[in-house]
């Protein structure tokens, strides 16, 4: 039965405002230097763009459902490699008022165990492709931080970098199932279905109904009425945050400006003298509708959309569903949304190579520029790019190099992938790196081609994980031989100060 046709939701939002320089170009977060955060922490109400009749969607607490979410079965040890001067990373240089530690951190070209965690087990890792902090949780729950901490994104109560991972103690009576890392903000959840939020929140993406320069202990989100109910799963890349509940609801809060939250509309209103700014999303509102784009331009709805995972990248957003569909949305330079087009979407699309019996996908994974999925048969897609001075890949394409391997977990940072498939670890990346493709010492630093990392051979890697220019990886340990393998990598054990 064909879908009924959609006349009043653009998918590219419409007309677009101008910006006061004329030109339009994407925003990047990579760099502090690169965004203005006084300017927008200081900016005077205007008129906001106009939105539809969809409201902040909040529960009442006597009729939450009562849940109790799982942690990952996963246990193992962590092991580390890349760059770990976490105030240099992303940056030109360190900081005035950090320079006390500019000679702290060492580029690690191969795999290390972290002294401070031989005896921590280890159920799951959290980074993100802009993120210089990362995050563990131990198989009792616990929720532990370290790197760089300028916004207070991990969650002690200050602004002190750490270079080693210690445990959130104002979580340490939840138990926490799931974690995300943005650039300099960080989401928590709990067993019972709390999010939890802390870092920066200029552009309201911790979700607490305001905008702060920074939260630097955790709170729940949407503290000002209800925190969300049944959330089960998140990510969050900056300036935004994505929550879904167990329904399958997907939600989103902080910085419209590229359509990446989901409402049809970007949330640009000019402000004073043609200065545009944004209507950011302060406390978490329902993604309303998903669609699809016939080859004529037609747009139709897409029903019965029960979110099963979400993923951020720079600007734009993947979801996958219940039924394998892959819808992407946001800013669509470089062909990251993979609709064969360059175009801003303002509500998530339907990418059409996954609509297909046999052909759906598993999982789905968000690079800076770039997007990623697995196949039912294990098999990964790419588009996107990587390399800016490459060609781009507009609409998935499977990789080559990997065809016939079975994909088990994967991530991106800012240029760099690494892939956990079959019984091997494999990275690729351009040059510049710093270690997060972990060939080892005396060995090439970069590839364009998919290569196995040999000094990972005989260790089992349960996940992958990869941050701005660092790489962390859960290794099983449940055997003697694994332990007495694991023993014989180096041990990372941080300067300090």
């Amino acid at each position: 039965m064909p879908r009924k046709k959609v006349t009043d939701v653009s998918g590219n939002g419409g007309m677009k405002k101008k910006r006061a320089s004329g030109k339009r170009k994407e925003r990047d977060f990579s760099s502090d230097d690169e965004f203005d955060y006084e300017q927008e922490n200081n900016k005077k109400p205007g008129k906001p763009a106009a939105k539809s009749g969809l409201q902040p969607v909040s529960v009442a607490d006597d009729v939450k459902e009562k849940i109790k979410l799982e942690c990952s079965k996963v246990k193992g040890q962590l092991l580390i490699f890349g760059a770990t001067n976490w105030d240099l990373i992303g940056r030109k240089e360190v900081p005035k008022k950090q320079a006390a530690f500019r000679n702290l951190g060492q580029n690690l070209w191969g795999p290390h165990r972290y002294g401070c965690l031989n005896d921590v087990k280890v159920s799951c890792v959290v980074a993100g492709p802009c993120a210089a902090h990362s995050l563990l949780m131990t198989t009792e729950g616990k929720l532990w931080s370290w790197g760089r901490n300028d916004k207070g994104q991990l969650g002690h109560g200050d602004t002190k970098r750490l270079e080693a991972p210690t445990m959130i103690e104002a979580l340490a009576e939840h138990v926490i199932v799931a974690a995300a890392c943005g650039r300099n903000h960080t989401l928590a959840l709990t067993e019972d279905g709390t999010a939890y939020s802390f870092g920066e929140n200029k552009l309201g993406q911790l979700g607490q109904g305001n905008q702060t320069d920074a939260v630097l202990s955790p709170a729940p989100v949407s503290a000002h009425c209800h925190t969300f109910f049944l959330v089960s799963l998140f990510y969050c890349f900056p300036p935004l945050s994505m929550v879904v509940d167990c329904k399958g609801n997907l939600y989103s809060f902080g910085c419209p400006e590229y359509g990446q939250l989901g409402h049809n509309s970007d949330g640009k209103f000019i402000a004073r003298a043609q200065r545009i700014e944004f209507d950011c999303e302060l406390i978490a509102r329902r993604v309303a509708i998903f669609i699809e784009k016939s080859k004529d331009g037609q747009i139709m709805p897409v029903p019965n959309v029960v979110v099963r995972d979400v993923a951020c990248g720079s600007n734009h957003t993947l979801v996958l569903d219940s039924q394998k569909r892959v819808f992407s949305w946001g800013f669509g330079g470089y062909g990251r949304l993979g609709h064969t087009e360059q175009k801003d979407e303002m509500v998530p699309r339907l990418v059409k190579l996954f609509d297909f019996p046999g052909r759906g996908a598993s999982q789905i994974c968000s690079g800076y520029q770039c997007s990623f999925a697995v196949s039912e048969m294990g098999g990964l897609f790419f588009w996107g790019v990587t390399n800016t001075s490459r060609e781009s890949t507009m609409y998935p394409k499977a990789v080559q190099d990997l065809c016939g391997w079975k994909v088990r977990s994967l991530s991106c940072g800012k240029s760099s992938i690494i892939v956990a498939a079959d019984e091997s670890t494999i990275s690729w990346g351009p040059s510049p790196t710093f270690g997060e493709l972990g060939y080892g010492d005396n060995k090439p630093k970069s590839s364009t081609t998919a290569q196995e990392v040999k000094t990972l051979d005989g260790v089992y890697v349960e996940q992958v994980e990869m941050g701005y220019c660092h790489s962390l990886v859960i290794a099983r340990q449940e055997t003697e031989q694994e332990q007495e393998r694991l023993k014989k990598l180096p041990e990372y054990n941080p300067r300090t100060i």
